[in-house]
């Protein structure tokens, strides 16, 4: 079937007979590429151009985004399950709602990324950076933030029960009001980070900085 894809401006970036989407924008130059709702679940787009890219509500269940540059896209209520985004660049993205529920964000950028309700159980974050990361609300229940850079991020009511935040950066971070129940907070660093209201029941802080 022919597949045509268009920029956010409107012009043509892509048209093609493909028997599917996501092998259309595997094939395609689709930097700031309009594709809301598309069904790119299980595409390999590891390196792709993807900044500015609308990708608002789109399956990418599965997809292999390694290395992926994302910055700028609005990836608001995407479906990203078991996505593998290692050392993506996710700078500055728009993330609300997205589903991202065991997926692999080892090393990836997303500073400043807006994440705001975003479903993280059980996302691998080792190593990420999200400093600035707008979290507020995110559900990172068994996340692995290890060595994770979350230097004034918003984690206000974010749910960090039982997340491995081992070595983690977070200062300057508010996490007023968080669930952070029975997480491992060994050797992090909690310098100037609002912890009014947050719940740390059964936490470990052994040698956590900033307390």
């Amino acid at each position: 079937m022919k597949i045509e894809i268009f920029s956010t401006a409107g012009s043509p970036l892509y048209s093609g007979e493909h028997d599917s989407m996501s092998d259309a924008v595997s094939a395609a130059a689709y930097a700031g590429a309009v594709l809301t709702e598309a069904n790119l679940s299980g595409a390999d787009l590891r390196w792709a151009d993807l900044t500015g890219a609308d990708l608002t509500g789109a399956n990418m269940d599965g997809a292999t985004l390694v290395g992926a540059d994302l910055r700028g896209a609005n990836l608001d209520g995407a479906a990203l399950v078991g996505a593998d985004l290692r050392e993506a660049i996710l700078k500055g993205a728009i993330l609300k709602g997205a589903n991202l529920i065991g997926a692999n964000l080892i090393g990836a950028n997303l500073d400043g990324a807006n994440l705001r309700g975003a479903n993280l159980i059980g996302a691998k974050l080792y190593g990420a950076n999200l400093t600035g990361a707008k979290l507020s609300g995110a559900n990172l229940r068994w996340a692995d933030l290890t060595r994770a850079d979350l230097t004034r991020a918003y984690l206000r009511w974010a749910d960090l029960t039982r997340a491995d935040l081992t070595g983690a950066n977070l200062t300057g971070a508010n996490l007023r009001g968080a669930a952070i129940t029975r997480a491992d907070l060994t050797g992090a660093d909690l310098r100037g980070a609002n912890l009014i209201g947050a719940n740390l029941d059964g936490a470990n802080l052994e040698g956590a900085t900033g307390l």
